[in-house]
């Protein structure tokens, strides 16, 4: 069985092919300003058509979202709700659900409608997912204060956790590690997370996110690196 993965993040598309469970291709891209505008959108295209697959599995980690209780079925303010945090287009953006059973609370995101359209014309199976939930079904808390960290590429996300019970969660576009430590110990100072009782996991790119890494060990003290990405071994596809 060919399996076909694909992580969207701001200015990304990770993709791998899997086949019975073994990674047969692993790649990254990523926009600068020295590559075209529509580059995600090229390499989308090539990698749709490079071999016949049996279901493709898409994890958006795009920042237009929301989080409500699970449960909450006006579907129509979906929109409006993610507005909130951030622009949203009806013509260019297609609204989409993901639960979380495991902390009973739901994501509305949304997922550019062109990418969209040509992942569902394959006419194969396809499952979409919020990275915040699949990152949060991979989540293993035993703590009463805990913040867990995923890093990408110019991209976080985080969740702060008390007694099991989700207090915040948000995901960050930034292009400095040292953003990255503020807006999390800007956080924890809002919501009363004292930095001694409070214990600290990190997953995903924590060796591209270095800086960031050191930096908070200077100041926290219980930090764990769960998960470190390496070729062939993304935290979210994996």
């Amino acid at each position: 069985m060919n399996v076909l993965n694909l992580l969207f993040t701001k200015d990304g598309l990770i993709y791998q092919i899997v086949k019975n469970k073994s990674i047969l291709e692993e790649k990254s891209y990523f926009v600068t300003e020295e590559t075209p505008a529509n580059l995600i959108e090229e390499k989308l295209d090539e990698v749709l058509i490079k071999q016949r697959y049996d279901e493709i599995q898409v994890i958006s980690a795009l920042n237009h979202f929301t989080l409500m209780p699970e449960g909450f079925s006006d579907h129509d303010a979906g929109f409006d709700l993610i507005s909130f945090n951030a622009p949203a287009d009806k013509e260019k953006e297609e609204l989409m659900l993901s639960i979380n059973k495991k902390f009973n609370i739901q994501f509305y995101y949304t997922f550019p409608k062109n990418y969209y359209k040509k992942i569902k014309e394959l006419a194969i199976p396809v499952h979409f997912n919020f990275s915040g939930e699949k990152f949060l079904s991979s989540i293993h808390n035993k703590n009463n204060k805990e913040i867990h960290i995923n890093l990408y590429h110019n991209q976080c996300e985080f969740f702060a956790i008390d007694n099991k019970k989700i207090i915040l969660y948000n995901n960050l576009d930034v292009n400095s590690e040292v953003d990255f430590l503020y807006f999390i110990m800007f956080t924890l100072s809002k919501i009363g997370f004292g930095i001694n009782e409070t214990t600290f996991y990190a997953y995903g790119e924590t060796t591209e996110n270095e800086t960031f890494i050191s930096e908070l060990q200077k100041f926290v003290k219980n930090l764990k690196i769960v998960f470190d990405n390496i070729p062939n071994k993304n935290f979210i596809l994996n």
